[in-house]
């Protein structure tokens, strides 16, 4: 098996001299690596190269098209001696569009880099020693997507493009079929495409002149089967939507509602502050582990239910042997992963910025009959958390991808509660994190289980699970041992 860390520190320099290189320059290197975001990494004298599509072990031919001053991009161009794990990516946009960066690998290599890169992350930058559990992998690699925010641009002719950007542009693959999509979602795409073309509504994906269509947003509850279109406009000037989405819900029985979500700022947040019903209702029902969730057009929910699901019974085990006491889950979202602990017996408190959030969050609770086990509370979490955590047993966290802000961190080490349990979208951040909660509180790390959210991308959750105190009679010595 091929070395799979993504350390770019690992990889050899093809040459003790290189000649003098520039923009443009076709050379022949070999990738020795992966880089974090899934890139092939070689070696330029002493500057790392990265190669979009290349395999570790491929002799490549590519074009040098940005120098940095520790690294250059290039373009693969050609693969002369490919990697024995290399296929046809599945879909015949993948070399183009940036959505996905893993599906020239086979699924078994994506996995097994996946966790690598978890292990990779945990002793270079923890600089702690401890096993990783094998990755669980998506039962499926494809049709697995529950949500899609597809942007928008119109040509001078008139015509429509909908895709995602081309990867480090601003450039719009074109698409009609995504094969990474729920194939529920994916036939909506070249029929809504061909209804707004033909509408006279502007199309400013930037809001930079006029204004007009932005997004593209499509939902779907995974195991209830329901359906939402929601329009992303910087205005409501859209004569006619109301018939147009009647049609939509004549057209697709699943549908339940269509919405229209104004977001007017000339900036990369895809989503605005106000979303309107235009005909139906706003969101979907969902089953989540025998509770019902409604999800709305405008709130985060993980975009893999299946695999989101697996994240409960870790949850549950993690809390087996300790008497059901109070729980704080911050960044809670809907309530996604507080109410199925809440249904096993515990209070618990969620705390999330997005005022809409909570409000879906405590309509679940309700609806669930767990109004009385779980309350919600709208706010930044480094601002909310230090009041409760003298009171909580066991302390959830799920941060976005940046990891937790340092004044979270310092609350947490001002008043540590006895168990913790870090749901992480990215490694480095979690290593860096679990570093400090380890130094700082004497936390011990308990597990540490990947999961693949994300088939045919670079990104891989993983879940931690830390007790203060000493370990229990039988653990493995030196599990957790930190690395000098």
């Amino acid at each position: 098996m091929k070395d799979w860390q993504a350390g770019v520190a690992s990889s050899s320099s093809n040459s003790s001299s290189t000649p003098d290189l520039a923009t443009g320059s076709r050379i022949t290197v070999s990738i020795t690596g992966l880089s974090h975001d899934g890139q092939g990494v070689a070696r330029l004298s002493d500057r790392v190269l990265f190669v979009a599509g290349a395999l570790p072990g491929e002799q490549v031919q590519v074009r040098l098209t940005h120098k940095a001053r520790r690294h250059w991009l290039a373009e693969l161009e050609q693969v002369l001696e490919a990697a024995s794990d290399r296929r046809r990516p599945p879909c015949i946009l993948a070399e183009h569009c940036g959505g996905c960066s893993l599906q020239h690998l086979e699924d078994a290599g994506q996995q097994h880099w996946k966790h690598q890169k978890v292990v990779d992350a945990i002793r270079r930058i923890a600089h702690l020693d401890h096993p990783v559990a094998p990755l669980l992998a998506a039962p499926e690699g494809l049709g697995y997507r529950n949500r899609a925010i597809i942007p928008l641009e119109r040509c001078e002719d008139g015509r429509l493009r909908a895709g995602f950007y081309r990867r480090g542009t601003h450039r719009i693959v074109n698409m009609n079929h995504c094969p990474v999509l729920d194939p529920r979602l994916d036939p909506l795409i070249a029929p809504l495409k061909a209804d707004l073309e033909a509408s006279d509504w502007p199309v400013d994906r930037d809001c930079l002149e006029e204004g007009g269509l932005r997004h593209l947003a499509l939902r779907l509850g995974s195991h209830s089967g329901e359906l939402l279109i929601t329009l992303v406009s910087s205005h409501d000037e859209l004569d006619g939507l109301e018939i147009l989405a009647a049609q939509w819900m004549q057209r697709w029985p699943a549908l339940v509602g269509v919405c229209l979500n104004l977001q007017p700022l000339p900036t990369n947040t895809l989503l605005g502050p106000e979303t309107r019903v235009v005909v139906g209702r706003g969101w979907v029902e969902e089953r989540f582990c025998n509770l019902s969730l409604r999800i709305s057009a405008d709130t985060f929910f993980q975009v893999h239910t299946q695999q989101a699901e697996r994240v409960v019974p870790l949850v549950l085990a993690a809390l087996d042997g300790l008497p059901a006491g109070v729980m704080v889950d911050a960044y809670c979202g809907i309530g996604t992963y507080s109410l199925p602990v809440a249904a096993a017996g515990w209070q618990v408190h969620g705390i999330e910025l997005s005022p809409e959030a909570v409000h879906q969050a405590k309509t679940n609770a309700k609806e669930n009959g767990l109004g009385e086990r779980a309350s919600f509370e709208a706010g930044v979490v480094s601002a909310c958390l230090g009041e409760h955590l003298a009171h909580c047993d066991v302390l959830f966290l799920d941060p976005p991808r940046k990891g937790l802000e340092p004044a979270t961190l310092q609350a947490i080490v001002a008043n540590p509660p006895a168990h913790l349990l870090y749901l992480s979208c990215d490694p480095a951040t979690l290593a860096r994190d679990l570093a400090q909660l380890v130094d700082s509180c004497h936390y011990r790390l308990a597990s540490l289980q990947p999961i693949d959210f994300f088939p045919q991308t670079s990104h891989v959750e993983t879940l931690a699970v830390l007790h203060r105190g000493a370990a229990p009679e039988g653990a493995a010595a030196g599990a957790d041992q930190v690395l000098s």
